[in-house]
């Protein structure tokens, strides 16, 4: 493994203003900790640029900026317990809302369907909603709301964990170890790696939740709409 300042110092703005590589460079491990953490285990990190980040720092890793074993130990970590913590959260206030009136904006019948939805796909969801942005936030949340076993859980949070964080920090990594020059192209890749990455993920959590989302379609127009025929 290559020590040292970094080769070169690409323009990284995923974020206009934001050079992510800077960034990385200025928060260190324990700022990765933070902003992984934030975005899986607080509702409101779910505008954070998780994959770039990841991808940024595995290819600063090849350039000697970082230790990629510490650094996947470190996103590894923040990304199992965030999602932990987001699973807690939505445990409790899933577990309120059954206390709650039934109104026009909240029916118990959707949270049952929210149930029978992740005893069914719930693994499923929790592994891929960690490769795409928005629902690696909220997707722990639902799983807590839904009563998903925790042991259950906690296997695929395991799982997903590593498969995105230790994914995309490899990915960045062996990239800047085996293309000269790949700096350059930085954002670039990491755009491509990112549409690669959601598509798979994206298709099949629409496809697991397509019926369900149906269902409650239906149940819904069926509440709204006036019968028909005249009197």
């Amino acid at each position: 493994m290559r020590h040292g300042p970094p080769r070169s110092r690409a323009d990284n703005r995923m974020i206009p203003g934001l050079d992510t590589a800077d960034l990385i460079r200025t928060v260190g491990y324990a700022g990765l900790f933070a902003i992984v953490f934030a975005e899986t285990g607080l509702l409101v990190g779910f505008f954070l640029p998780g994959d770039s980040l990841l991808f940024t720092a595995g290819f600063l890793a090849s350039q000697g900026a970082l230790d990629i074993r510490l650094l996947i130990l470190v996103t590894f970590a923040a990304a199992v317990i965030g999602d932990t913590v987001g699973y807690a959260f939505g445990h409790r206030v899933g577990r309120a809302l059954y206390r709650r009136e039934e109104s026009f904006f909240f029916r118990r019948s959707h949270l049952l369907r929210t149930e029978q939805l992740f005893e069914r796909h719930g693994g499923k969801v929790i592994v891929l909603a960690r490769v795409m942005p928005f629902a690696r936030t909220f997707a722990p949340v639902i799983a807590g709301m839904g009563a998903m076993h925790y042991r259950r859980f906690l296997f695929y949070n395991v799982a997903g964990g590593l498969l995105w964080t230790a994914g995309l920090s490899l990915m960045g990594y062996f990239l800047g170890e085996t293309i000269p020059g790949a700096d350059r192209y930085l954002i670039p890749i990491v755009l491509l790696v990112i549409a690669l990455s959601v598509a798979p993920g994206a298709f099949a959590v629409a496809r697991a939740l397509w019926p369900h989302a149906r269902a409650w379609l239906a149940a819904w127009r069926a509440r709204v709409r006036p019968p028909r025929g005249g009197a």
